[in-house]
Formats: structure tokens, sequence, C-alpha cells
């Protein structure tokens, strides 16, 4: 009787040490699909940062005519707001001989973790256009140098006039200078360009990334 009584009692904390290490794998299980769920949206957040493109303005050829048989295109070029493609911040008219043009800018980038948790993304400003029968240092400017740019304009109201104008005096000093550069989470400063032939009936989408990458698309002018 007394076997039977032990026996019985055996069983039944066998039962509950199962029911127990059941209920355990059970929640560590989930918990562990969760942790894997949060990372996974971590995941897909990060690559969203990262591969992520707005569309920061565009081009549009007015009109192409060949003088003294020399080919000119005159362009209209578009610098819109990051957040919203329909606001303008600036607009400017260029012509240049030949059909291919070169659209230089000054490149701010910050290190992937920056990037990838959403606390920063490239700044740039843009430069100058130029054909490519003309040297670079020819070209027409786009922002002057050494001025706030448009997209910017919040930034530059956080600083002081002095310390604005320092910021965009010493930006090309920074892409020589690694230490600052690590010390501010700054990756590099340096100048990017895209270029492609351009056409009439055609307008000219410009994309940058959060890195830093600058595409162009096309689509047909409406």
């Amino acid at each position: 009787m007394k076997a039977i009584k032990y026996t019985y009692k055996i069983m039944v904390l066998l039962a509950v040490l199962g029911a127990g290490g059941f209920l355990w794998h059970h929640f560590t299980t989930n918990k562990t699909i969760n942790d894997l769920l949060n990372k996974n949206e971590e995941l897909k957040t990060a690559i969203t940062n990262l591969s992520q493109e707005d569309k920061i303005g565009y081009a549009k050829v007015l009109s192409q005519e060949e003088r003294d048989g020399q080919l000119y295109t005159k362009l209209r070029f578009v610098e819109t707001d990051r957040e919203d493609f329909t606001k303008h911040l600036l607009r400017k008219e260029y012509e240049v001989a030949g059909d291919v043009v070169f659209f230089d800018a000054l490149m701010v980038t910050f290190g992937d973790n920056l990037v990838k948790d959403g606390t920063e993304r490239a700044m740039y400003m843009w430069r100058r256009v130029y054909g490519e029968k003309q040297p670079p240092e020819e070209g027409f400017p786009i922002e002057t140098e050494g001025q706030p740019s448009p997209r910017y304009a919040q930034l530059c109201e956080k600083l002081s006039i002095e310390d604005g104008q320092l910021f965009w005096d010493e930006i090309w000093a920074l892409s020589n200078n690694p230490k600052r550069l690590e010390h501010l989470g700054i990756k590099a400063v340096l100048g990017k360009v895209v270029y492609r032939p351009l056409k009439p009936g055609l307008v000219y989408i410009f994309k940058v990334s959060g890195t830093g990458a600058i595409n162009s698309e096309f689509i047909p002018d409406l």
C-alpha cells in the first residue's frame, strides 16, 4: 500500500514537473519568438533607413539647339524640400554646351549606425552645374559656397549668425580632419557628381539616400 502511495506521489510530482517544464518551454519559446520579431522590426527599420531614397530636386530641358555647329542645352534646375517634393527651395536656369550635364554636390555623410537608428541622414549642398565641354571650375553655381543652404534653414536658425556662417565656411575643412569627423559622428565630407545626357520631353529626378548616394531617374514631362 505504501509502495502504491509512493508511486502515486512520484507520478503526481512528475506530472507537475512536466507541466512546469512545458509552461517554461512555452514561455521561453514565446519570449524568444517575440524577441526575434522585435529584432526583425528593428532590422526592417535599419534597412529602410539605410536604403530609403528621398527626392531632392529635378532638372528638365527647356530647349536644345545648334549654333555654329555646337549643340546647346538650356535647362531648368529645381531643388525641392526633402519632406515635400512640391515645395521648391531653389529654381534656376542654365545653358551648357552639349547635352551631357554634370550636377555637383557637397555631401556630409554619417556613420552607418547613426543612419540605421534614424539619428542622422546625409546632408548635402548643391554646388554647380557644368557641361562635358567645360572644366568644372567654370561651372555655374547652384548654391552660393559659404552661404546657408535653404534646405537647412531650420538648422541654421538654431545657430547664431556667426556660428551658422562658421558651419558653412568650415565644412570643407572637416574633410581632411579625421579626428574631428569621428568626434562628430561624421563618416566623410566629400564631393559627389551625377551626370547624364539630357533630352527634351523628360524630367530627371534626383534622389539621395541616408548614406549619401545620389541617383537620378527620369519620367515623361507631362
